[in-house]
């Protein structure tokens, strides 16, 4: 999980839905010095749940989080699908290109095939040898 819940609102909040709003190390949010203890207490706080049940309690709050997904989750993620974030390439899903601008919506290059990985390198100057 990712999460960057900085302004004390945010924080508050996170620490209200992680069930540690009472506990007074976490108080020390701003003194770098009690980082590292803060990063294994909330550590040890996230692993008390698998990352889909934080999701069910997390998401659609201001706490400044967000899952880790993995690479055949991350384009069918709501937030990706609703902003384009993944494009469908010839059956491959890459990013779609970036940047967005309201006036000037990117192209989306149509797929290639590159079934020949020995005349590719040669088109590009590479030299190719046997074996």
């Amino acid at each position: 999980m990712a999460v960057g819940a900085i302004e004390p609102q945010f924080y508050a909040l996170l620490r209200e839905r992680c069930g540690i709003a009472d506990d007074t190390a976490f108080d020390a949010q701003m003194d770098a010095d009690r980082w590292p203890l803060l990063k294994l207490r909330m550590a040890d706080v996230f692993r008390t749940r698998t990352r889909d049940e934080w999701c069910v309690l997390l998401e659609g709050s201001d706490a400044c989080f967000a899952p880790v997904l993995d690479w055949d989750e991350a384009p069918e993620h709501p937030h990706n699908v609703a902003r384009g974030t993944f494009a469908n390439v010839g059956g491959v899903v890459p990013p779609a290109p970036a940047p967005r601008f309201s006036r000037t919506a990117p192209v989306v290059p149509p797929a290639t095939a590159h079934d020949d990985g020995e005349a590719m390198l040669r088109r590009w100057g590479v030299a190719v040898t046997a074996g």
